[in-house]
Protein backbone atom coordinates (compact mmCIF):
# COMPACT_ATOMS: atom_id res chain seq x y z
CA UNK A 1 0.00 0.00 0.00
CA UNK A 2 2.83 2.41 0.83
CA UNK A 3 4.59 1.70 -2.49
CA UNK A 4 1.31 2.14 -4.37
CA UNK A 5 0.64 5.54 -2.77
CA UNK A 6 4.32 6.56 -3.04
CA UNK A 7 4.56 5.85 -6.77
CA UNK A 8 1.30 7.70 -7.34
CA UNK A 9 2.51 10.72 -5.41
CA UNK A 10 5.80 10.60 -7.30
CA UNK A 11 3.94 10.82 -10.60
CA UNK A 12 2.09 13.89 -9.30
CA UNK A 13 5.45 15.46 -8.44
CA UNK A 14 6.89 14.70 -11.89
CA UNK A 15 8.84 11.56 -10.96
CA UNK A 16 7.84 8.33 -12.68
CA UNK A 17 8.90 5.17 -10.84
CA UNK A 18 8.83 2.49 -13.51
CA UNK A 19 9.47 -0.25 -10.94
CA UNK A 20 8.37 -0.48 -7.32
CA UNK A 21 11.72 -1.84 -6.13
CA UNK A 22 13.44 1.27 -7.51
CA UNK A 23 11.38 3.34 -5.09
CA UNK A 24 12.73 1.24 -2.24
CA UNK A 25 16.38 1.07 -3.39
CA UNK A 26 16.60 4.81 -3.98
CA UNK A 27 16.21 5.39 -0.23
CA UNK A 28 19.58 3.69 0.37
CA UNK A 29 21.56 5.57 -2.30
CA UNK A 30 24.74 7.21 -0.98
CA UNK A 31 26.15 8.64 -4.22
CA UNK A 32 24.45 10.32 -7.16
CA UNK A 33 26.43 10.82 -10.38
CA UNK A 34 25.24 13.36 -12.94
CA UNK A 35 25.98 13.71 -16.61
CA UNK A 36 26.49 17.37 -17.58
CA UNK A 37 25.00 18.20 -20.96
CA UNK A 38 21.21 18.03 -20.97
CA UNK A 39 21.09 16.87 -17.37
CA UNK A 40 22.44 19.77 -15.33
CA UNK A 41 22.54 22.08 -18.33
CA UNK A 42 19.73 23.02 -20.69
CA UNK A 43 21.06 20.84 -23.49
CA UNK A 44 20.61 23.70 -25.96
CA UNK A 45 24.15 25.10 -26.40
CA UNK A 46 24.89 28.32 -28.24
CA UNK A 47 28.03 29.46 -30.04
CA UNK A 48 29.64 32.20 -27.96
CA UNK A 49 33.17 32.71 -29.34
CA UNK A 50 35.05 32.40 -32.63
CA UNK A 51 38.74 33.24 -32.83
CA UNK A 52 40.47 32.60 -36.15
CA UNK A 53 44.12 32.37 -37.10
CA UNK A 54 45.64 35.19 -39.21
CA UNK A 55 44.47 35.07 -42.81
CA UNK A 56 41.37 33.01 -42.09
CA UNK A 57 37.97 34.50 -42.96
CA UNK A 58 35.60 33.93 -40.05
CA UNK A 59 32.41 33.55 -42.12
CA UNK A 60 34.01 31.06 -44.52
CA UNK A 61 35.38 28.99 -41.65
CA UNK A 62 32.04 28.92 -39.83
CA UNK A 63 30.29 27.77 -43.01
CA UNK A 64 32.79 24.92 -43.44
CA UNK A 65 32.45 23.82 -39.81
CA UNK A 66 28.64 23.99 -40.06
CA UNK A 67 28.77 21.83 -43.17
CA UNK A 68 30.76 19.20 -41.28
CA UNK A 69 28.58 19.39 -38.16
CA UNK A 70 25.39 19.01 -40.21
CA UNK A 71 26.19 15.29 -40.35
CA UNK A 72 26.55 15.07 -36.55
CA UNK A 73 23.86 14.42 -33.92
CA UNK A 74 25.94 15.92 -31.10
CA UNK A 75 24.25 18.80 -29.18
CA UNK A 76 27.24 21.05 -29.93
CA UNK A 77 26.60 20.61 -33.65
CA UNK A 78 23.19 22.25 -33.33
CA UNK A 79 24.83 25.34 -31.84
CA UNK A 80 27.19 25.66 -34.82
CA UNK A 81 24.37 25.21 -37.33
CA UNK A 82 22.17 27.74 -35.54
CA UNK A 83 24.97 30.32 -35.56
CA UNK A 84 25.53 29.83 -39.29
CA UNK A 85 21.82 30.18 -39.95
CA UNK A 86 21.60 33.37 -37.90
CA UNK A 87 24.38 34.90 -40.00
CA UNK A 88 22.68 33.89 -43.24
CA UNK A 89 25.61 31.74 -44.37
CA UNK A 90 25.35 29.18 -47.14
CA UNK A 91 26.33 25.88 -45.59
CA UNK A 92 28.13 23.51 -48.01
CA UNK A 93 27.34 19.82 -47.99
CA UNK A 94 29.90 17.56 -46.38
CA UNK A 95 31.32 14.80 -48.58
CA UNK A 96 32.24 12.67 -45.58
CA UNK A 97 31.98 13.06 -41.80
CA UNK A 98 32.96 10.70 -39.04
CA UNK A 99 32.93 11.11 -35.27
CA UNK A 100 36.04 10.13 -33.31
CA UNK A 101 34.73 9.14 -29.84
CA UNK A 102 36.09 11.40 -27.14
CA UNK A 103 38.02 13.58 -29.60
CA UNK A 104 35.81 15.23 -32.19
CA UNK A 105 34.93 15.05 -35.86
CA UNK A 106 36.80 14.32 -39.08
CA UNK A 107 35.12 15.58 -42.25
CA UNK A 108 35.66 16.55 -45.86
CA UNK A 109 33.76 19.63 -47.02
CA UNK A 110 34.14 21.14 -50.48
CA UNK A 111 37.35 19.19 -51.05
CA UNK A 112 38.88 20.50 -47.82
CA UNK A 113 39.81 18.21 -44.93
CA UNK A 114 38.54 19.37 -41.54
CA UNK A 115 39.43 18.27 -38.04
CA UNK A 116 37.11 19.65 -35.36
CA UNK A 117 37.67 18.70 -31.75
CA UNK A 118 39.99 18.79 -28.80
CA UNK A 119 43.77 19.13 -28.66
CA UNK A 120 44.19 15.34 -28.56
CA UNK A 121 42.58 15.10 -31.99
CA UNK A 122 44.69 17.84 -33.52
CA UNK A 123 48.03 17.57 -31.82
CA UNK A 124 49.01 14.67 -29.65
CA UNK A 125 47.34 11.66 -31.20
CA UNK A 126 49.16 11.65 -34.54
CA UNK A 127 47.40 10.47 -37.71
CA UNK A 128 43.60 10.34 -37.77
CA UNK A 129 42.12 7.94 -40.38
CA UNK A 130 39.06 8.87 -42.41
CA UNK A 131 38.06 6.05 -44.74
CA UNK A 132 40.98 5.42 -47.02
CA UNK A 133 42.75 8.66 -46.19
CA UNK A 134 44.57 10.05 -43.21
CA UNK A 135 44.78 13.55 -41.82
CA UNK A 136 47.65 15.06 -39.91
CA UNK A 137 48.08 18.56 -38.56
CA UNK A 138 51.31 20.30 -39.45
CA UNK A 139 51.92 23.13 -37.03
CA UNK A 140 53.59 25.63 -39.34
CA UNK A 141 53.14 28.36 -36.73
CA UNK A 142 53.77 26.88 -33.27
CA UNK A 143 53.27 30.24 -31.59
CA UNK A 144 49.88 30.59 -33.25
CA UNK A 145 48.90 27.11 -32.18
CA UNK A 146 49.88 27.71 -28.59
CA UNK A 147 48.04 31.04 -28.65
CA UNK A 148 44.80 29.41 -29.77
CA UNK A 149 45.33 26.43 -27.47
CA UNK A 150 45.84 28.79 -24.53
CA UNK A 151 42.70 30.66 -25.54
CA UNK A 152 40.82 27.35 -25.64
CA UNK A 153 41.90 26.62 -22.07
CA UNK A 154 40.78 30.08 -20.96
CA UNK A 155 37.37 29.54 -22.56
CA UNK A 156 37.10 26.14 -20.88
CA UNK A 157 37.85 27.73 -17.52
CA UNK A 158 34.79 29.92 -18.08
CA UNK A 159 32.62 26.83 -18.33
CA UNK A 160 32.48 26.84 -22.13
CA UNK A 161 33.30 23.94 -24.43
CA UNK A 162 36.16 24.87 -26.81
CA UNK A 163 36.69 23.23 -30.20
CA UNK A 164 39.90 23.58 -32.19
CA UNK A 165 39.52 23.55 -35.98
CA UNK A 166 42.14 22.56 -38.55
CA UNK A 167 41.60 22.95 -42.30
CA UNK A 168 43.83 20.96 -44.66
CA UNK A 169 46.30 20.34 -41.87
CA UNK A 170 46.58 23.96 -40.76
CA UNK A 171 45.19 25.17 -37.44
CA UNK A 172 42.48 27.68 -38.36
CA UNK A 173 40.39 28.64 -35.34
CA UNK A 174 39.03 27.94 -31.90
CA UNK A 175 35.28 27.98 -31.34
CA UNK A 176 33.53 27.97 -27.99
CA UNK A 177 30.04 26.75 -27.19
CA UNK A 178 28.22 27.42 -23.94
CA UNK A 179 25.34 25.40 -22.54
CA UNK A 180 23.41 27.36 -19.86
CA UNK A 181 22.84 25.68 -16.52
CA UNK A 182 19.32 24.63 -15.66
CA UNK A 183 17.79 27.02 -13.09
CA UNK A 184 17.45 24.29 -10.48
CA UNK A 185 20.91 22.72 -10.86
CA UNK A 186 22.60 24.40 -7.87
CA UNK A 187 19.52 23.94 -5.68
CA UNK A 188 19.43 20.24 -6.60
CA UNK A 189 23.03 19.68 -5.47
CA UNK A 190 22.41 21.63 -2.23
CA UNK A 191 19.32 19.51 -1.53
CA UNK A 192 21.24 16.27 -2.08
CA UNK A 193 24.04 17.45 0.22
CA UNK A 194 21.45 18.22 2.90
CA UNK A 195 20.17 14.65 2.52
CA UNK A 196 23.70 13.30 3.11
CA UNK A 197 24.13 12.16 -0.51
CA UNK A 198 27.43 12.78 -2.33
CA UNK A 199 27.17 14.32 -5.81
CA UNK A 200 29.59 13.65 -8.67
CA UNK A 201 29.72 14.97 -12.23
CA UNK A 202 30.83 12.50 -14.90
CA UNK A 203 31.18 13.95 -18.39
CA UNK A 204 32.93 13.46 -21.68
CA UNK A 205 33.82 17.18 -21.86
CA UNK A 206 37.29 18.40 -20.95
CA UNK A 207 38.24 18.82 -17.31
CA UNK A 208 38.43 22.62 -17.31
CA UNK A 209 34.89 22.99 -18.70
CA UNK A 210 33.40 20.35 -16.43
CA UNK A 211 35.29 21.70 -13.42
CA UNK A 212 34.05 25.23 -14.03
CA UNK A 213 30.43 24.08 -14.32
CA UNK A 214 30.76 21.86 -11.26
CA UNK A 215 32.20 24.70 -9.18
CA UNK A 216 29.26 26.95 -10.08
CA UNK A 217 26.72 24.46 -8.72
CA UNK A 218 28.66 23.11 -5.76
CA UNK A 219 29.98 19.74 -6.98
CA UNK A 220 33.51 18.98 -5.81
CA UNK A 221 33.93 15.47 -7.21
CA UNK A 222 34.47 15.60 -10.99
CA UNK A 223 35.34 12.96 -13.58
CA UNK A 224 35.89 14.49 -17.03
CA UNK A 225 36.99 13.53 -20.52
CA UNK A 226 35.62 9.98 -20.34
CA UNK A 227 33.98 7.79 -22.97
CA UNK A 228 30.80 5.79 -22.15
CA UNK A 229 32.87 2.89 -20.79
CA UNK A 230 34.81 5.40 -18.68
CA UNK A 231 31.55 6.47 -17.07
CA UNK A 232 30.97 2.88 -16.00
CA UNK A 233 34.42 2.70 -14.43
CA UNK A 234 33.95 6.02 -12.64
CA UNK A 235 30.56 4.90 -11.38
CA UNK A 236 32.00 1.71 -9.93
CA UNK A 237 34.43 3.74 -7.80
CA UNK A 238 31.72 5.73 -6.02
CA UNK A 239 30.28 4.84 -2.63
CA UNK A 240 27.53 2.27 -3.16
CA UNK A 241 24.60 2.13 -3.57
CA UNK A 242 24.80 4.54 -6.50
CA UNK A 243 22.38 6.38 -8.75
CA UNK A 244 23.22 7.81 -12.15
CA UNK A 245 21.31 10.68 -13.75
CA UNK A 246 21.58 11.17 -17.50
CA UNK A 247 19.68 11.92 -20.68
CA UNK A 248 21.70 10.87 -23.71
CA UNK A 249 22.46 7.75 -25.72
CA UNK A 250 25.99 7.71 -24.26
CA UNK A 251 24.47 7.62 -20.76
CA UNK A 252 22.47 4.43 -21.35
CA UNK A 253 25.21 1.99 -20.19
CA UNK A 254 25.75 3.93 -16.95
CA UNK A 255 21.99 4.21 -16.36
CA UNK A 256 21.69 0.44 -16.69
CA UNK A 257 24.77 -0.30 -14.57
CA UNK A 258 23.92 1.96 -11.61
CA UNK A 259 21.97 0.58 -8.66
CA UNK A 260 19.28 3.09 -9.65
CA UNK A 261 19.14 4.72 -13.09
CA UNK A 262 17.37 8.09 -13.34
CA UNK A 263 16.67 9.50 -16.81
CA UNK A 264 15.54 12.97 -17.75
CA UNK A 265 12.19 12.85 -19.52
CA UNK A 266 13.51 15.47 -21.94
CA UNK A 267 16.29 13.11 -23.06
CA UNK A 268 16.56 10.31 -25.60
CA UNK A 269 14.29 7.27 -25.73
CA UNK A 270 17.30 4.99 -25.25
CA UNK A 271 18.18 6.68 -21.95
CA UNK A 272 14.59 6.54 -20.73
CA UNK A 273 14.31 2.83 -21.56
CA UNK A 274 17.56 2.12 -19.69
CA UNK A 275 16.41 3.85 -16.49
CA UNK A 276 14.13 2.73 -13.67
CA UNK A 277 13.07 6.27 -12.75
CA UNK A 278 12.16 9.08 -15.14
CA UNK A 279 12.14 12.76 -14.19
CA UNK A 280 9.34 13.88 -16.46
CA UNK A 281 10.10 17.61 -16.36
CA UNK A 282 13.87 17.25 -16.71
CA UNK A 283 14.37 19.38 -13.55
CA UNK A 284 17.38 18.04 -11.56
CA UNK A 285 15.70 19.14 -8.31
CA UNK A 286 13.30 16.26 -8.82
CA UNK A 287 16.17 13.86 -8.01
CA UNK A 288 16.21 15.11 -4.40
CA UNK A 289 12.40 14.99 -4.38
CA UNK A 290 12.53 11.33 -5.47
CA UNK A 291 15.01 10.46 -2.70
CA UNK A 292 12.90 12.21 -0.06
CA UNK A 293 9.78 10.41 -1.26
CA UNK A 294 11.63 7.10 -1.32
CA UNK A 295 12.82 7.54 2.25
CA UNK A 296 9.35 8.62 3.38
CA UNK A 297 7.88 5.51 1.76
CA UNK A 298 10.37 3.18 3.45
CA UNK A 299 9.70 4.92 6.78
CA UNK A 300 5.97 4.47 6.22
CA UNK A 301 6.43 0.76 5.48
CA UNK A 302 8.36 0.29 8.74
CA UNK A 303 5.66 2.12 10.69
CA UNK A 304 2.97 -0.10 9.20
CA UNK A 305 4.96 -3.27 9.88
CA UNK A 306 5.61 -2.22 13.48
CA UNK A 307 1.92 -1.46 14.01
CA UNK A 308 0.68 -4.65 12.34
CA UNK A 309 3.04 -6.97 14.21
CA UNK A 310 2.72 -5.20 17.55
CA UNK A 311 -1.06 -4.97 17.32
CA UNK A 312 -1.42 -8.66 16.46
CA UNK A 313 1.11 -9.82 19.07
CA UNK A 314 -0.95 -8.06 21.74
CA UNK A 315 -4.48 -8.93 20.66
CA UNK A 316 -4.23 -12.43 19.17
CA UNK A 317 -3.44 -13.96 22.62
CA UNK A 318 -6.41 -12.06 24.04
CA UNK A 319 -8.66 -13.40 21.29
CA UNK A 320 -7.30 -16.89 22.00
CA UNK A 321 -8.36 -16.60 25.67
CA UNK A 322 -5.00 -15.91 27.32
CA UNK A 323 -6.68 -13.65 29.91
CA UNK A 324 -9.51 -16.07 30.73
CA UNK A 325 -7.65 -17.93 33.53
CA UNK A 326 -6.78 -14.60 35.17
CA UNK A 327 -10.02 -12.61 35.06
CA UNK A 328 -12.44 -14.62 32.94
CA UNK A 329 -12.16 -12.15 30.03
CA UNK A 330 -12.92 -13.34 26.52
CA UNK A 331 -12.94 -11.41 23.25
CA UNK A 332 -16.10 -11.98 21.26
CA UNK A 333 -15.72 -12.87 17.57
CA UNK A 334 -17.49 -9.63 16.58
CA UNK A 335 -15.03 -7.50 18.55
CA UNK A 336 -12.10 -9.53 17.20
CA UNK A 337 -13.29 -8.95 13.61
CA UNK A 338 -13.74 -5.25 14.35
CA UNK A 339 -10.25 -5.04 15.84
CA UNK A 340 -8.78 -6.77 12.77
CA UNK A 341 -10.57 -4.36 10.44
CA UNK A 342 -9.30 -1.42 12.50
CA UNK A 343 -5.74 -2.65 12.01
CA UNK A 344 -6.20 -2.67 8.23
CA UNK A 345 -7.84 0.75 8.28
CA UNK A 346 -4.94 2.14 10.31
CA UNK A 347 -2.34 0.74 7.90
CA UNK A 348 -4.16 2.09 4.84
CA UNK A 349 -4.71 5.50 6.46
CA UNK A 350 -1.04 5.75 7.42
CA UNK A 351 0.02 4.89 3.86
CA UNK A 352 -2.32 7.55 2.48
CA UNK A 353 -0.39 10.17 4.46
CA UNK A 354 2.26 9.91 1.72
CA UNK A 355 -0.11 11.79 -0.56
CA UNK A 356 0.82 14.91 1.41
CA UNK A 357 4.55 14.51 0.65
CA UNK A 358 6.10 17.60 -0.94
Amino acid sequence: MSILVGTGRGAELGVLFRRGDALQRLAEVRSVAFDKTGTLTEGHPVLTDIEVAPGVVEAELLALVAGAEARSEHPLASAILAAAKERGLTVPRADTARAIPGKGLVASVGGQALLIGNAALLQGEGVVPDGNTSHTVSISNPDGFHTLAARAEALAAEGKTPMLVAVDGQLAAVLAVSDPLKPGAAAAIAALTALGVESTMISGDNRLTVGAVAARIGISNVVAGVLPEGKLQALSQLAAPTAFVGDGINDAPALAAADVGIAMGTGTDVAIESAEIVVISGDPQAVATAIRLSRATLRNIRQNLFWAFGYNVLLIPVAAGALYPLNGMLLSPMLAAGAMAFSSVFVVSNALRLRRSR
